[in-house]
């Protein structure tokens, strides 16, 4: 497959060989060493790498939020504190990582090529049962890596043109999937968001409320998480916020986010424990 300087400047018969829609298999058939879960670690070698951590979800009338902290740490030290963990997988799509930080940005980059090789391909584009289908199986080959403790679990959020509605997918680090109703949290401190968001959600949410919903989810993650960042009011470092509807993918505005973060940092400052829930 490599190029050829010296000859007349034509494509590598790799590339010119009519075969399978997935750049997967493509790779995976002439470069395989380019695929992260099949590098694989020299035996005995621990590595401590940088992981994100927390990542939400929530359906809403119309769409889907799909919402991720900044903070990614290494064993017990802050790595970085303005991560990036929820990424555009096409118009319709996201992914949002969490677990061993390189591993999944890279695992997101070949994803996002995956699907745009398939609509160049086949002139259409996946369905979204479909992407989660690929998603699920470029996890699964990543399995090697994560038994060597570099596990890698997405979450995935898109908008179904086929039945009008938002949809979320969760992972393990086996590609076992998962549909989940109405909410999701994946990362260290999803129990605290799940937790959160089970008390405050609820059908026919707007788009505005719903991305109140997931930042107040990850402040809570946060307020108990040490490996969770929560808003950083000093250094004006938000949360990610990305609506997903039938127009496509948007990202909120910093101004955007920082406006739903500091109201909600406001409201704390009277009711620490944030908003509560009917007992009945």
């Amino acid at each position: 497959m490599e190029a050829n300087t010296r000859g007349t400047g034509r494509l590598p018969a790799a590339f010119l060989t009519p075969g399978s829609s997935s750049f997967l298999d493509f790779l995976a058939e002439h470069k395989p060493e380019l695929i992260p879960g099949l590098r694989g670690l020299p035996e005995g070698v621990v590595v401590e790498a940088p992981h994100g951590t927390t990542i939400v979800a929530a359906v809403f009338d119309g769409g889907v939020v799909i919402a991720g902290d900044r903070r990614a740490t290494m064993g017990n030290v802050i790595a970085q504190r303005d991560m990036e963990k929820v990424f555009p997988a096409d118009e319709y799509s996201a992914v949002g990582i969490a677990g061993t930080a390189g591993l999944a940005v890279e695992m997101v980059r070949l994803f996002q090529l995956e699907l745009e090789h398939y609509e160049k391909i086949e002139g259409t584009v996946l369905s979204l049962e479909g992407k989660a289908n690929r998603l699920t199986t470029m996890i699964r080959g990543n399995l090697g890596m994560a038994m060597q403790g570099l596990a890698v679990v997405p979450m995935f959020a898109g908008y179904d043109l086929d039945l009008g509605r938002g949809r979320i997918f969760n992972y393990d680090v086996t590609g076992g999937r998962s549909e989940e109703r109405g909410f999701a949290a994946t990362g260290s401190g999803s129990v605290y968001a799940r937790g959160s968001m089970k008390k405050l959600y609820r059908e026919g949410l707007t788009a505005e409320q719903a991305s109140t919903l997931v930042v107040q989810a990850l402040y809570d993650a946060a307020d108990d998480d040490s490996a969770t960042g929560g808003p950083d009011l000093t250094r004006k470092i938000f949360p990610l916020v990305s609506l997903i509807t039938e127009d496509g993918f948007r990202r909120l505005t910093d101004a955007e986010v920082a406006e739903i973060a500091v109201s909600i940092t406001d409201e704390r400052l009277v009711h620490p424990n944030g908003p509560q829930a009917p007992l009945l």
